[in-house]
């Protein structure tokens, strides 16, 4: 009878974690440990470094107020002070008709030419392309979809820096595939390369260029207006 008990129980406990959400965000917060504070000085680079390049994420959207606000930047931060730009890229959906060019994904493809451009700075050879990504940064204003996440971990980049997180983009009304960075990173270990998460830096500013698209009396970014129920550059 004892016996039959130990077994009953263990078979309840099994059940209980097949019920369970490992992809839920509620599951992450409450069973996963969370990631470093991002005004930590994180592999040797202060927060002031990582405040800047996010700005230059947001700046890489060429534009105030797009609907689609997602913009990254690819740093080398082996390079001396606040580390070199070797790309940027926006969210360039509705200009290409390519429902897979988000801001990461152009990044990544702006960084491949320009690394392999025979006339360019670089002059790489594929394969020196593809190994530099193991030294570079990116930065995105907006936490990555598990597809940029997952293309971040096959690039093999030595750190990924996001602000606005998907939680608070679910929250502000946008459609998310429901899987964090720290799943995807954590789920990646197959891989090698491992990849630094830094998460939430400066949402201060990143949140505001997310929080207006599906709320009709939340005020526009800095340099827009309302006009006819849509932020525009004023």
């Amino acid at each position: 009878m004892a016996k039959l008990t130990s077994v009953l129980l263990f078979l309840s406990s099994v059940a209980g974690l097949s019920n369970a959400h490992p992809h839920g965000h509620e599951a992450r917060a409450t069973h996963q440990a969370p990631i470093g504070d991002p005004k930590l000085s994180i592999n040797g680079i202060p927060f002031s470094t990582r405040a800047h390049w996010m700005r230059q994420a947001n700046l890489a959207l060429n534009a105030p107020c797009p609907f689609a606000a997602f913009g990254s930047v690819i740093v080398n931060h082996t390079a001396p002070g606040l580390g070199a730009l070797v790309c940027t890229g926006a969210n360039s959906n509705s200009a290409t008709g390519n429902p897979t060019l988000h801001g990461e994904m152009a990044a990544i493809n702006n960084c491949s030419s320009i690394l392999t451009d025979p006339t360019g700075p670089y002059k790489f050879t594929s394969s020196q392309a593809l190994a530099a990504f193991s030294q570079l940064t990116l930065y995105t204003n907006a936490e990555s979809c598990p597809m940029c996440a997952s293309a971040i971990r096959w690039a093999g980049f030595k750190e990924y820096v996001y602000g606005t997180s998907i939680d608070t983009l679910i929250k502000k009304g946008w459609g998310q595939i429901r899987i964090s960075s720290l799943d995807i990173v954590a789920q990646s270990f197959d891989l090698g390369k491992p990849t630094r998460l830094i998460g939430e830096v400066l949402t201060e500013e990143t949140d505001g260029f997310f929080n207006w698209q599906f709320d009709p009396e939340q005020g526009c970014p800095e340099g827009c207006g309302r006009v006819n129920g849509t932020c525009r550059a004023t």
